[in-house]
């Protein structure tokens, strides 16, 4: 088994302890509904997972769910940990499978340029979902985009193709991107980018690159490298629950339809060669930076790239 294919067999491991799941268009006796698209221009299958708190309310945020490369990462709306943190910040669940159609190099997957038809399959599905669950503010909720390597592909992809629908995404350990300078409106979306010290480096050079591109022309993003660690979730998951948590409320703040700026000028720095940080001030870095939005975050940072617990 080769390093990527890591997440999809503990995805696939911790499905075979899960229920069942119910059939296309019903819904399970634990409240899991599934969908799924026909066969789309840049994609084979694409289908989807979907649960929510019953109790929790009105319905703030979905949080999407990627896999990696091809894998079925839909058991992964069972996982209890993501199910406490959507119960906690009263978010929906929608966790994906995208295959490809069969091509010469599967190690660069055609779904991840979502601009393509695998995006609107989405969206498609959390309007389903939306109407069968009977929380109609679901259908056009901000997202919340957590995946692994080629899901963090389809995230940066996603937030290039509808930069107002994403609260924030994260970029985990990707390699093959289909954009490189993003639209000043993706570079508002707070993101974080995660490489892994271990990692191939393709893949490392690659996330590093286009988080200074994009920093130097004001992106709200983080680059945290998690040192001795391959190609694997590691802590990441944990850091991206604590960005998630500390972001919504501020994109959700306005009154106004729609999300909330970001305030460039808030929060905190993350310096690289330090590896520590301070708060933003008021002359720019020559030196990139790691944008970090609140302290919370910033410390969670600093220890991920300290390798401290």
């Amino acid at each position: 088994m080769t390093s990527r294919t890591l997440f999809h067999a503990a995805i696939a491991i911790a499905g075979l302890a899960a229920p069942i799941a119910t059939a296309f268009g019903q819904t399970s006796p634990n409240g899991l509904m599934e969908e799924a698209a026909p066969p789309g221009a840049n994609y084979d299958k694409a289908e989807f997972r979907f649960w929510y708190p019953k109790d929790a309310g009105t319905m703030r945020a979905v949080l999407v769910l990627m896999p990696g490369s091809n894998g079925d990462g839909r058991p992964a709306a069972e996982d209890t940990v993501w199910q406490a943190f959507a119960t906690k910040n009263k978010l929906a669940i929608v966790a994906c499978r995208f295959t490809d159609k069969p091509h010469d190099q599967s190690f660069i997957e055609a779904y991840a340029d979502v601009s393509k038809g695998s995006g609107q399959a989405l969206l498609d599905a959390i309007t389903k979902f939306s109407a069968r669950s009977q929380h109609a503010e679901i259908a056009n909720a901000p997202l919340l985009l957590w995946g692994m390597s080629a899901g963090g592909e389809f995230n940066y992809e996603f937030a290039v193709w509808k930069p107002e629908r994403v609260a924030a995404f994260i970029v985990n350990k990707g390699n093959f991107y289909y954009t490189a300078l993003v639209p000043p409106a993706t570079r508002d979306v707070p993101g974080m980018l995660f490489v892994g010290g271990k990692d191939l480096e393709f893949r490392t050079n690659t996330i590093v690159g286009l988080f200074a591109l994009n920093r130097r022309g004001g992106a709200l993003w983080a680059l945290a490298e998690e040192p001795g660690v391959g190609h694997v979730v590691g802590k990441s998951r944990d850091v991206a629950m604590a960005f998630f948590e500390d972001v919504l409320p501020m994109r959700l703040a306005g009154e106004h339809a729609g999300l909330s700026p970001m305030n460039a000028k808030s929060g905190f720095l993350g310096d690289f060669k330090t590896k520590s940080y301070q708060p933003i001030g008021e002359a720019a870095p020559k030196d990139p930076t790691a944008w970090l939005p609140t302290e919370r975050v910033a410390r969670a940072w600093q220890d991920m790239v300290n390798s401290k617990p």
